[in-house]
């Protein structure tokens, strides 16, 4: 886009940024920053970033994954209760 705007006027820029759904303060934004190299050093950032969230991502997983399991372990200990006492009656009603 910053190569493609480079020879176009304000007026043309503006039509193309709304047929891309960009603004065209983007436009000079990374203008500048390939100017001043920091669309190079970016790279080293994303990559810092994606290590982070993945981490995060695995983290998160596994701990969904652990409660996940204690659910499962107690709506299974709820079936059982009902089940017991289905089969040999509440021991909350003989105690009254």
């Amino acid at each position: 886009m910053v190569i493609t705007c480079g020879s176009l006027s304000d007026e043309a820029i503006s039509k193309l940024c709304r047929e891309k759904g960009i603004y065209p303060h983007h436009i000079k934004h990374w203008k500048s920053d390939f100017a001043e190299g920091k669309a190079v050093s970016g790279g080293d950032k994303k990559h810092a970033d994606n290590k982070q969230l993945k981490h995060e991502n695995k983290s998160l997983k596994k701990e969904l994954s652990r409660k996940e399991k204690a659910l499962a372990e107690a709506a299974a200990l709820l079936v059982l209760q009902k089940k017991v006492n289905a089969l040999w009656g509440n021991d909350e009603d003989s105690s009254q």
